[in-house]
């Protein structure tokens, strides 16, 4: 299950991890202009660790997820 809600300054998705077995703390995932943040809560540390994407970085990793294991560079449009 996950939540979308669009607040002043970024888009937050939340995944709810959901079924049977041993189940992970919520990923909460922050979409801003200039960096999407990745966010989740980890009870061994009693705090919340979180990961910042540039955007660059972040069409890398939409590319890498439908490709096959290799080094790839992405090109870049001339701006």
């Amino acid at each position: 299950m996950f939540t979308i809600e669009h607040e002043f300054d970024a888009t937050v998705v939340t995944l709810i991890d959901e079924g049977q077995g041993h189940l992970q703390e919520d990923v909460t995932i922050n979409a801003f202009e200039e960096c999407v943040t990745v966010e989740q809560y980890d009870p061994r540390t009693d705090s919340v660790q979180k990961i910042t994407f540039s955007m660059a970085q972040l069409n890398e990793l939409a590319a890498a997820l439908d490709l096959p294991e290799g080094v790839y560079r992405l090109k870049r449009d001339a701006r």
